[in-house]
């Protein structure tokens, strides 16, 4: 009798340690980014989480036209309305005619999935890569994220056929 109390004893402070251990909280954002529209106005935000392989990206949008977006990362934190937002550069990696997360001469690194927003314009996208580090988008002219005016075929040149630039957020720099 006292060897079954002793082992429930045990198997139940085993079972509460293990219970403590796999309750650790998700960590902090490691980069935030305030995405802008074409007029200069807030139009949501961007986060970066650095994991040990890769880094979690939240993208929180509102005010966009419903439906798919393209969205990349851009070489350099800048982000002028003026000038449709082309000041930020190429994709982060750029890989020449290997854009597209489906194309064979690719992915570029900072190629992403699509962005869905829905009819009441808000949108949210979620999305893990290994391809990039928030250490090196936030070097020293830092990266942007891009939102592109349609949705981005991952494959075809230039750009997937996502179009021109409709909003945009630094990262560093």
């Amino acid at each position: 009798m006292n060897r079954f109390i002793l082992s429930a004893t045990a198997a139940l402070c085993a079972t509460t340690a293990l219970a403590e251990s796999h309750s650790m909280e998700a960590p902090e954002p490691t980069a935030t980014s305030e995405i802008i529209g074409l007029e200069g106005e807030a139009i949501g935000e961007a986060t970066l989480t650095q994991g040990p392989d890769g880094v979690l990206i939240h993208v929180r949008v509102e005010g966009l036209e419903p439906g798919k977006h393209g969205l990349h990362l851009h070489q350099m934190a800048t982000c002028e309305p003026g000038e449709g937002f082309t000041t930020s550069g190429g994709h982060v990696g750029k890989v020449e005619g290997g854009h597209g997360l489906l194309n064979m001469d690719g992915p570029e690194d900072g190629d992403l999935p699509n962005l869905f927003v829905a009819s009441d314009g808000e949108g949210e996208m979620e999305a893990y890569t290994t391809m990039i580090t928030v250490e090196g988008l936030m070097d020293e002219d830092g990266s942007a994220f891009i939102i592109h005016e349609a949705g981005d075929d991952h494959v075809s040149q230039p750009i997937g056929g996502a179009g021109g630039r409709v909003a945009c957020g630094m990262i560093g720099g």
